[in-house]
């Protein structure tokens, strides 16, 4: 009896299961998740001549891909606007609640916001908004929620690093990835 029930949970959750994620698609993170993710050991242990420049990480995709992160689809920008509305700060508090708890513990930490855009318009306008969103978040961080500047660092990749390859509009590739960059940088 107690295998069948166990058999039927299973086949039922088969069924269940990519709704909810589904469902969680686009939702945002708690500061627990975006915590748990930011304070994840680098994927690679980097010795000390390994290790680079901020300058370059920004530059150097195999070496973003070793830190810690974690991608928010949830900061909704409005059309072609790198403003964050002030009814999505509760979304920006979850962020730096993880943040503030991991400086509490590790104040020396650095931490990587990246923008990126969908494919819709020109390179060069989607690579410039990707950088006003990414400078943006930095912004409210430090202004409304006291994360301290120099733990901030911004870059924009624009429509470069597509999470869904299409040239049609698509709300997931419009993100901010964060990612923990302390363990790949020279001299921390």
């Amino acid at each position: 009896m107690l295998n069948r029930r166990i058999f039927a949970t299973g086949l039922a959750a088969m069924f269940v299961l990519p709704t909810a994620v589904y469902a969680q698609e686009g939702a945002t993170p708690s500061a627990a998740q975006i915590e748990r993710s930011l304070d994840a050991a680098p994927r690679t242990k980097l010795r000390r001549e390994q290790r680079v420049t901020v300058q370059e990480l920004k530059r150097r995709p195999e070496m973003r891909r070793m830190a810690p992160s974690i991608d928010i689809q949830s900061i909704n920008f409005a059309f072609a606007s790198d403003e964050i509305p002030e009814s999505q700060y509760d979304k920006v508090d979850n962020i730096a609640t993880a943040m503030e708890r991991i400086l509490r513990r590790r104040p020396r930490e650095v931490f990587l916001i990246e923008g990126h855009t969908d494919a819709v318009g020109s390179f060069a306008a989607n690579q410039a908004l990707s950088e006003r969103r990414a400078q943006s978040l930095r912004r409210v961080l430090v202004r409304e929620f006291d994360i301290p500047r120099r733990a901030l660092e911004t870059v924009g990749y624009g429509e470069e690093f597509l999470l869904v390859p299409t040239q049609n509009e698509n709300w997931r590739n419009r993100r901010v990835t964060l990612r923990r960059i302390t363990d790949v940088l020279r001299g921390q």
